[in-house]
């Protein structure tokens, strides 16, 4: 459903997308700390049951 062209003041407002500002602060929000507990579940593996099983453990 395409949405009613808006105005102010006689000049039209830009369709809503999606900026590099956005992409960053979800990645700031989102990922950065998806990668933040899955590294400090892989450490907490690794010093119970001695077995690595993070990335850096195939480099």
């Amino acid at each position: 459903m395409k949405r009613k062209v808006e105005t102010v003041m006689g000049h039209t407002l830009p369709e809503p997308r999606i900026t590099a500002t956005a992409i960053w602060l979800i990645l700031l929000w989102v990922a950065l700390p998806v990668l933040l507990v899955g590294a400090l579940l892989d450490a907490l593996v690794q010093l119970v049951f001695g077995v690595c099983t993070g990335l850096w453990c195939f480099v």
